[in-house]
């Protein structure tokens, strides 16, 4: 599972894009007990999601024309530029270039199947606490093509891949490149069910119990788009919408990890 020692390629930062920040607030403030915390007046609205005054996430405002609502996962770079390039190299897009925020450098890009994804070179930092309760702790790329995305992402970050044969489908766990291949395990890679679904990255979030949290989600204007659900050796798992339509998930992990 997810640490906070980030390396290359780690999943190193979350942050939601919404329409109407308070609302956003209210709804993961009530779900997940996280309180949001204002960047300050020069940081165009943007602020950080913590629980027990530490960083699991952030919210800002939808910045590109024509965005939707959704979740952004952000892996590790130690060189933001050679990243970008990487991108374009490999098939992919860049929607926004290289830049300071801080003592940090961002960029976003789009895969060559659509999903779309951000790298963060920090200067210090990152999130401060994963694996926990109401954290991060593992996050899934959806695409048509798994092969071919684990070919892109590997010519990013050299991450590895080991295929698992899950209900109806082969899923690939994708590791980060150095060290134990099963400790640096931070997410996975699954078919598209439907050609209806879009490409995308997907944060799991881990939870105590993954019925109440769907119960919560409902009674606060949120979407369940796959209920609560077994997963052999995996956990319990839930995927969910916020009121934008953001989407995220929740995992009871089985057994439970530190």
């Amino acid at each position: 599972m997810l640490g906070t020692d980030f390396r290359t390629g780690s999943p190193n930062w979350i942050d939601l894009g919404s329409p109407d920040q308070d609302a956003a607030a209210a709804f993961y403030g009530s779900v997940f007990e996280w309180q949001y915390v204002s960047a300050g007046p020069d940081a165009g609205g943007y602020g950080f999601f913590q629980r027990g005054g530490r960083t699991v996430g952030a919210l800002g405002r939808l910045s590109e024309e024509g965005a939707r609502p959704a979740w952004t996962t952000y892996f590790h770079s130690d060189d933001i530029q050679a990243t970008a390039r990487d991108v374009v190299a490999g098939g992919g897009t860049v929607r926004v270039e290289p830049a300071h925020m801080g003592e940090a450098s961002f960029a976003q890009f789009t895969d060559p199947q659509g999903a779309e994804f951000a790298v963060l070179q920090p200067g210090t930092g990152g999130l401060e606490t994963t694996s926990e309760d109401d954290t991060l702790v593992w996050v899934e790329l959806h695409v048509g093509d798994p092969d071919a995305a684990i070919r892109f992402y590997d010519g990013l970050f050299g991450w590895r891949s080991q295929e698992m044969q899950a209900p109806g489908m082969t899923y690939r766990v994708l590791s980060i490149r150095d060290g134990d291949q099963q400790d640096g395990a931070f997410g996975g890679v699954a078919p598209l069910r439907s050609d209806q679904e879009e490409a995308r990255w997907i944060p799991y979030f881990a939870v105590a119990d993954a019925d109440a949290t769907v119960a919560a989600v409902r009674e606060n204007g949120g979407a369940v788009l796959m209920p609560a659900t077994d997963v052999p050796e995996v956990g319990r798992i839930a995927w969910l919408a916020d009121p934008s339509q953001a989407m995220f998930a929740v995992l009871k992990p089985n057994p439970r990890r530190g």
